[in-house]
């Protein structure tokens, strides 16, 4: 199999999978976060974590767990957060394993959180660097939104940074919305109130994404050969997979069918008939 054939079978099991997930909306969740930035630590330690939002698709809630909000429960100021840290963001993170624990059989949909610098894993280190114990979310749960679009719109569908410019091109409304260098350095102005509502903005943003990935609107700047690529094994898989093409190319055989019958039956005739 070509591998523009294999990719053309990728997307489509991509879409189905998208629209399963919507199908079972009330089972599934966005989730993003924000930490202290991984690209500076020299150090070999793992980045501290600000905040969580995870938002169910079917009713549009989103919980959220930000130490900022523990901080505030303990009567702690902003700016006293630094001296208490790892106990605040070690009730945040049971917190949201709390969550989790209960969700197991929920499908998480995410932007890029794939590995120990930034993702699930990353989180789950975090905790036991704590002393905690995480709550492990299955393989087949996770859907990476990230590479679903690389798949289904082709590597150039957008530039980088991809989350920024996807937004900007559909014109996603970007309030709170802060990039990857403005959260570094609200984490290191100890803003953590703007990490907060970042993560907010950006899990509305992704399951904006999602819905019009799932019904063909999403503007991207790759052309549809880029998409789906040109070859004759695509293009018949196309037309074999569209219902209108299928039935004009049945339609058709039909007709050629009746017609080459007519031709034999005047042929017939103009040599004599049934005699």
């Amino acid at each position: 199999m070509g591998r523009e054939l294999k990719r053309l079978k990728r997307r489509k099991k991509l879409l189905a999978k998208i629209e399963e997930i919507l199908e079972n909306a009330s089972t599934a969740m966005v989730i993003h976060y924000s930490c202290e930035s991984f690209c500076d630590k020299a150090n070999g330690k793992t980045s501290r974590i600000t905040s969580i939002a995870v938002r169910n698709f079917e009713s549009g809630q989103t919980e959220s767990f930000s130490i900022h909000q523990i901080a505030e429960e303990r009567k702690i100021d902003i700016s006293g957060i630094s001296g208490h840290y790892d106990d605040m963001e070690t009730e945040m993170l049971r917190r949201y394993f709390d969550f989790v624990n209960i969700r197991q059989h929920c499908t998480w949909v995410h932007w890029n959180m794939r590995d120990v610098n930034y993702g699930f894993a990353a989180i789950e280190h975090r905790y036991r660097v704590l002393g905690g114990e995480p709550i492990l979310i299955p393989e087949d749960r996770k859907f990476d939104l990230a590479r679903a679009l690389v798949s289904i719109y082709g590597v150039g569908y957008i530039g980088h940074p991809r989350l920024e410019k996807i937004v900007k091109k559909n014109k996603i409304s970007d309030l709170d919305f802060l990039k990857g260098a403005d959260e570094a350095e609200a984490f290191e102005n100890k803003e953590f109130i703007n990490l907060h509502r970042s993560t907010l903005r950006k899990v509305d943003v992704l399951a904006n994404l999602f819905e019009r990935t799932s019904n063909f609107t999403l503007e991207v700047n790759s052309t549809w050969r880029e998409q789906y690529g040109v070859t004759p094994a695509v293009i018949g898989e196309l037309i074999k997979e569209h219902w209108i093409t299928a039935s004009l190319i049945t339609l058709g055989g039909l007709l050629t069918v009746i017609i080459r019958v007519f031709e034999l039956w005047d042929l017939f005739n103009g040599c004599g008939g049934w005699k």
